[in-house]
């Protein structure tokens, strides 16, 4: 198969990435509106996250295991079917109980994106290409999140932010046929995964996938706070109008997120240059993230939203370039055979820190403001690699 082959499918399940996160974060970019409408406080808005982020932790093992057996091609095409209903269905909700289920709704499909991504990554990818991959996937992501403060802002303007569920949601739908035309042409090739194939329990007894989950946990906080908390930020530290602030600001970090998947990718390709093992060169990648990451402490004192805004781009790219790497090493591991349960472990994981993560967050900025939640998030990723460079030198010194 043809490099060109191979990556048409990754660009294929990139599109789906950006369909993930556009539904996703319709809700982070009408947040005060809807948070005015439902009488919510920002600990209220974080208990909605919770709603998801529960739906989207406990649903991932199950969904990745469900991919692994069905198959890439109808797990996937499961999955982004339920998200896109669900999507749809918030825009026909009256209460805070029903948009808190189909926030479990959406959660629970989409809990099955990262995995199919991966277990796509691992069928159709060398290992010192798949940090790249992940790469490509975040250019999704990163469209998604462009787009949905624009559009969702938009389409709110002029329908209502019903119509914005709607709408955007039902994007997803077409995307189906897409995907099983492509793979019907570009079947995975047979042998080329790469790894050792690891059944399920054979993944849970490997310390080195605890060590995982847990750096995963610690990077990401940073990720989950300026993914659902930026509009919201500039709000109420900078006093800017919600629309204001999508028009002008929100829309600009994941672009550095994009940024810094492919600088993450590209980083490791070239250190792992002549290298037998791709994890040394990875280890060096996540080290250097986390020391740009500490400089998003400052971002509740920069005089102006524009100046918080650059330093929550930085954010973003470090954290995504640490990332992509993080997300491409249970692939490493385990092979394509179990690549959607053992990438499932990791999304189970941001998940369930999405979900202490945001109503905690919620509170402590009701009673503090940000400067808290910055902080501590700035700090974790550096946590992050010292737990899992411990777990790889363990493991090292046992062979």
């Amino acid at each position: 198969m043809t490099p060109r082959l191979r990556w048409a499918v990754i660009g294929v399940f990139a599109l789906a990435n950006g369909i993930n996160f556009l539904d996703r974060q319709i809700l982070a970019a009408l947040a005060p509106q809807l948070m005015a409408e439902f009488g919510l406080t920002a600990a209220g808005y974080g208990d909605v996250i919770l709603a998801f982020s529960v739906a989207y932790a406990a649903g991932a093992p199950l969904a990745g295991w469900l991919i692994d057996r069905a198959g890439l091609r109808w797990g996937s095409s499961l999955a982004v079917g339920l998200w896109s209903l669900a999507g749809m269905a918030t825009g026909w909700v009256n209460s805070v109980q029903g948009l808190m289920a189909c926030r479990m709704a959406l959660g629970l499909g989409e809990a099955g994106g990262v995995p199919a991504t991966g277990k796509a990554s691992a069928a159709y990818l060398p290992p010192r290409e798949r940090a790249l991959g992940s790469a490509v996937f975040q250019i999704g992501l990163t469209a998604g999140a462009i787009l949905a403060p624009v559009a969702a802002q938009m389409i709110a303007r002029l329908y209502g932010w019903r119509a914005a569920f709607v709408a955007l949601g039902a994007a997803g739908l077409a995307w189906i046929p897409l995907w099983l035309g492509v793979e019907r042409r570009v079947p995975a090739p047979p042998g080329e995964a790469g790894g050792a194939a690891a059944g399920v329990q054979g993944i849970l007894r490997d310390r080195r996938y605890w060590a995982l989950l847990a750096s995963n946990v610690l990077l990401m906080a940073v990720y989950s706070l300026w993914v659902n908390w930026t509009t919201v930020f500039l709000v109420r530290e900078h006093g800017l109008a919600q629309a204001e602030a999508n028009y002008h600001f929100a829309w600009i970090p994941p672009i550095f997120a994009t940024l810094g998947g492919l600088a993450g990718g590209w980083l490791t390709l070239r250190l792992s240059e002549g290298m037998d093992e791709v994890t040394p060169a990875r280890m060096r990648t996540i080290l250097l993230a986390s020391l740009l990451l500490l400089g998003g402490i400052f971002v509740p004192w920069m005089p102006g939203p524009g100046w918080a805004t650059a330093l929550i781009c930085l954010s973003f790219f470090a954290c995504v370039a640490s990332s992509v790497n993080i997300y491409a090493m249970p692939l490493d591991l385990f092979g394509a055979h179990r690549a959607a349960f053992a990438v499932s472990g990791l999304t189970a994981v941001y998940g369930a820190l999405q979900g202490v993560f945001s109503p905690v967050a919620g509170r402590v900025v009701d009673a503090y403001g940000f400067a808290p939640v910055c902080v501590a998030a700035a700090v974790m990723p550096m946590a992050s690699w010292g737990v899992l460079r411990a777990a790889l030198r363990n493991r090292e010194g046992a062979r």
